[in-house]
């Protein structure tokens, strides 16, 4: 084959790449006009990570990559043996401390009935010391008549100072007895905080014993399996890593002379590359305040252009919730910003999905 010959396959296929670099490139949205501007990013969602809170062995996992959840789904459960046994353990405590309080209640019913008593004593000792108290006076009497012995007289006297030591000797068993009684209140109240304590001993508990299911903070897609049954995981060692569907949007950077005419809410259409024949639709919800990149001291007006700016362009959660299935984060795309809110979308950016 001559040289000729060879020549002419080589340039049918430089043809031939050149169309379909043409078509290729036909078929990207280009925005027309000074109205349109347009940065590369790709697809992003926030995702959340499944963790324990306690050190323990993972017992079951119920979903699997790729499985959809809703909030509040169980996703996997942890051993609990040893709590389950600190939780029994706790409900004796609880237990006992109520009998405690118990006790002390009647600790207290029993002093005040002490206390009771040696009041009655009291009382008896009082009467026994007035009757004293008027023997003697009619003694003394009959004493300076002549009428009565001066030994009577003594024993009289003698009575009623016995009669007073046994009063003061029954109001210091009164003293008594109401300290006591303040005593046993004093058990009751500590009695009481032991319950609350054992309460929230076993409350607590119970908290941990919850939070050993592993349920979904959120709806969303399940994209990776962390850890398997059986391994042993420390607290906040991760289970899963969730993605959240409806939270769906593309980051993407602007010159600096661009980011200042971006307004929040402004309207956004996403071409990706592996559907560029459709343009989805969303919203501008961030636009970075300083420049990604650090400008030199000295700016030329092509060191300026080199400030880019990062903008946030976010999905619809209703559109996402009508293609749930083929929503996928990392694929890389062109988001269109239309700066001129009254310049028309051009027609190849406003094939949205339904």
């Amino acid at each position: 084959m001559n040289a000729k010959n060879k020549l002419v396959p080589a340039l049918l296929v430089l043809a031939l790449a050149a169309a379909g670099w043409w078509a290729w490139n036909a078929q990207r949205p280009q925005g027309p006009g000074e109205g349109f501007v347009s940065g590369n990013g790709r697809i992003e969602a926030t995702e959340v990570d499944v963790a324990t809170k306690l050190a323990g062995r993972v017992q079951d996992i119920l979903v699997a990559e790729g499985d959809f959840v809703q909030a509040g789904q169980p996703l996997a459960t942890m051993q609990v043996d040893t709590l389950a046994a600190q939780r029994n353990e706790a409900a004796a405590m609880h237990q006992q401390t109520l009998t405690g309080v118990a006790q002390a209640q009647a600790q207290i019913a029993m002093r005040d009935s002490d206390k009771l008593a040696v009041q009655a004593q009291v009382a008896q000792r009082d009467s026994e010391l007035d009757a004293a108290q008027r023997r003697l006076a009619r003694s003394e009497t009959l004493s300076r008549e002549g009428a009565s012995s001066q030994q009577e007289l003594d024993d009289d006297r003698a009575r009623v100072r016995n009669a007073q030591a046994a009063g003061a000797a029954a109001r210091a068993q009164v003293a008594a007895a109401q300290a006591a009684i303040e005593a046993a209140k004093a058990q009751r109240i500590g009695a009481e905080a032991s319950v609350k304590a054992a309460a929230a001993t076993v409350a607590r508990i119970d908290a941990d014993l919850a939070d050993s299911q592993l349920k979904a903070p959120r709806a969303g897609r399940v994209q990776f399996r962390l850890a398997q049954p059986g391994e042993v995981l420390g607290g906040g060692g991760k289970l899963l890593n969730l993605v959240d569907l409806s939270d769906v949007y593309m980051s993407f950077f602007v010159p600096e002379t661009v980011a200042g005419r971006i307004a929040l809410g402004t309207d956004v259409r996403i071409v990706l590359d592996a559907a560029p024949q459709f343009a989805i639709p969303a919203k501008v919800s961030f636009v970075a305040s300083t420049a990604q990149f650090t400008p030199k001291t000295v700016e030329t007006a092509s060191e300026r252009q080199k400030l880019m700016f990062r903008v946030k362009a976010q999905i619809a959660p209703a559109l996402l919730q009508k293609h749930l299935q083929q929503v996928k984060t990392g694929l890389p795309g062109v988001a269109w910003i239309k700066l001129d809110a009254q310049a028309p979308w051009p027609a190849a950016l406003a094939r949205t999905p339904q």
